[in-house]
């Protein structure tokens, strides 16, 4: 029954996904809590917004599931915890899973989980960890029904970007989008490539596994908004984004501009003016 989480996933018109993703206290960076220092009041937030989906962790998924009503954001559980974010990286470097991630996502009532794939310049040993993760979850996700959303991500060297700085680079990204395919990904999501024009490359490879993309680091208005337009014409199948929503001034009138042009295809300048109002 994966099919039947996809859909409480995906607008039934567009046949898009727009995912918020608040798990970043999961991995101890003081920087990742800006914008979710309050994380109930994030949630509520979102909420009325009435994205697609919200991205939080075993900890913190009640404030959203506790909310009363039919009409809420789906669940998507984060199930990997890594400590390799950080400015100057750990000497031992993990990545690792929650217990029976996906019984807990089912008594969650979670309509997907999702995972990391890391490929970090000289720490081979966190992409083994990730593989077996990624082993370990596939059968348990096609037992019980939850659809597997798998997240390859190519960092630049640590002492040349410095903290969670990815890589850009179509040839890196390909190699790691297709591996998520082929590992049994229903759902990859994905960086963008440097070059927007070049993503549809990304979706090929990908084969029929919908590619969402992330958000990536804070940018300027004008760019998120552009970029996704153009990402969406590329054909991603919707966007997973949490810094360029939650640290913005205004996270609910990003939500509903971001959502326009995920579900309606509305221009950058069509929906400037949801920036605007609360």
């Amino acid at each position: 029954m994966k099919l039947s989480r996809i859909n409480r996933l995906f607008n039934e018109k567009s046949g898009k996904c727009f995912d918020v993703a608040i798990d970043h206290g999961f991995f101890s960076e003081y920087t990742f809590l800006s914008g979710i220092e309050n994380i109930s009041e994030s949630v509520k937030v979102l909420i009325e917004a009435d994205p697609d989906a919200i991205q939080l962790t075993v900890g913190q998924a009640h404030h959203l599931q506790s909310v009363p009503g039919k009409k809420k954001p789906a669940l998507v559980l984060r199930t990997d915890v890594a400590n390799v974010y950080g400015l100057e990286l750990q000497k031992v470097l993990y990545s690792r899973m929650i217990e029976e991630p996906v019984l807990q996502a089912v008594k969650l009532d979670a309509a997907c989980v999702v995972v990391n794939l890391f490929n970090i310049p000289g720490a081979p040993e966190v992409t083994d960890h990730c593989i077996q993760n990624i082993l370990k979850l596939k059968p348990m996700c096609d037992y019980y029904g939850m659809p597997l959303m798998i997240e390859p991500l190519v960092f630049q060297p640590n002492n040349k970007a410095g903290g969670y700085m990815v890589d850009g680079n179509i040839k890196l990204i390909t190699p790691m989008v297709r591996q998520a395919a082929e590992l049994g990904a229903d759902l990859i999501k994905a960086d963008p490539t440097d070059y927007v024009e070049e993503y549809h490359k990304v979706i090929e490879v990908a084969g029929d596994v919908p590619v969402l993309v992330r958000g990536g680091g804070r940018a300027s208005d004008e760019e998120i908004l552009e970029r996704t337009y153009r990402l969406m014409k590329q054909g991603a199948k919707g966007i997973v984004y949490g810094r360029n929503v939650v640290q913005h001034v205004n996270p609910g009138g990003m939500t509903r501009a971001l959502m326009a042009i995920v579900h309606e295809d509305a221009t950058p300048q069509e929906v400037a003016g949801f920036l605007k109002s609360n």
